[in-house]
């Protein structure tokens, strides 16, 4: 999906343009992949700009940086503050959020810790991640060949970006197939999760979502669907799910912070109720509260102008 340029991109504690927010060709994560990052959104509020849970996300940032012995030159204060800032001085009133943590030039090798780690945060407008027929008719899925990460060979719970060379892997291969979209089993055969979200089986009124032991990533958007689920009285059980569970589910949906909630229309060639009622329900509600519309969920945004 083609990148709408911004004006402004903060970059190791400056605003810098667009243009000029560049790394060396030797930049250390640029050959062996050691970084971590988030995707975050804001929406158009009654109140301006408002960004989605922002503070799990810086959270999330900083653990993921944990676990890869990455020390963030900054604050988690200071994170969260850059960006708003980066939202506001691109006058943004929706977008979609990039913070990324990685290591810069100067050093080679496979020992990173020697290498200064460097941050950058863009922001900039982004539409439906799985276009627009997909949030509203659902989207067509398949169950990849490729495997999701055993987690004693890459830690499936931080959110690092070489991880996403074998979601890349999977989704080339759903497009190529005729697909939209890919689920990634587990070492073990169980369902993992889609190329860059949580996934949700739905049947006899009970929704099912993978634990993170079967190597899904704890999802923000993930736990709000739970509130949002249980709030609404459906029954919300975290299971492990074999394929042949998603192919007689009754509905089927999807979550993260780019693609938001999204239906599954069917799941290799079973065709599968979308958007089902407990689906749209929840999608209905989810596209609400992050939007502001629904107060007992206004906690979970942060105003950009306040």
């Amino acid at each position: 999906m083609p990148i709408e340029t911004v004006d402004k991109i903060w970059m190791d504690g400056e605003m810098v343009d667009w243009a000029d927010a560049n790394v060396h060709v030797l930049t250390h994560s640029l050959h062996y992949g050691l970084g971590v990052f988030e995707g975050i959104r804001a929406y158009e509020t009654d109140q301006g700009a408002a960004v989605f849970r922002l503070e799990e996300h810086v959270e999330r940032l900083f653990l993921s940086a944990k676990i890869y012995l990455l020390e963030i030159p900054y604050t988690r204060e200071e994170i969260a503050q850059a960006i708003l800032d980066t939202i506001r001085v691109n006058k943004l009133p929706s977008c979609y959020i990039r913070p990324i943590a990685f290591l810069g030039d100067g050093e080679m090798g496979l020992n990173p810790m020697n290498s200064k780690v460097r941050v950058a945060i863009a922001a900039w407008p982004w539409g439906a991640y799985l276009g627009e027929d997909g949030m509203k008719n659902g989207v067509r899925m398949m169950i990849s060949s490729w495997k999701r990460h055993d987690p004693n060979i890459m830690p499936p719970a931080a959110k690092g970006t070489g991880h996403y060379i074998n979601s890349s892997m999977a989704k080339i291969e759903a497009i190529k197939s005729g697909y939209d979209e890919a689920i990634l089993l587990s070492p073990q055969g169980y369902v993992s999760e889609c190329t860059g979200e949580n996934i949700f089986a739905v049947r006899n009124g009970v929704i099912t979502t993978p634990p993170i032991s079967a190597g899904a990533l704890e999802g923000i958007t993930q736990a709000s669907v739970r509130s949002i689920a249980e709030d609404q009285g459906v029954d919300y059980q975290v299971g492990h799910l074999l394929r042949s569970d998603l192919y007689i589910a009754d509905e089927a949906f999807l979550s993260g912070p780019a693609a938001e909630v999204v239906p599954v229309r069917s799941m290799d060639e079973p065709v599968i109720a979308a958007p089902g009622p407990t689906t749209t329900a929840i999608q209905s509600t989810y596209l609400d509260a992050v939007r502001g519309k629904v107060p007992a969920y206004r906690h979970w945004l942060t105003n950009v102008d306040d």
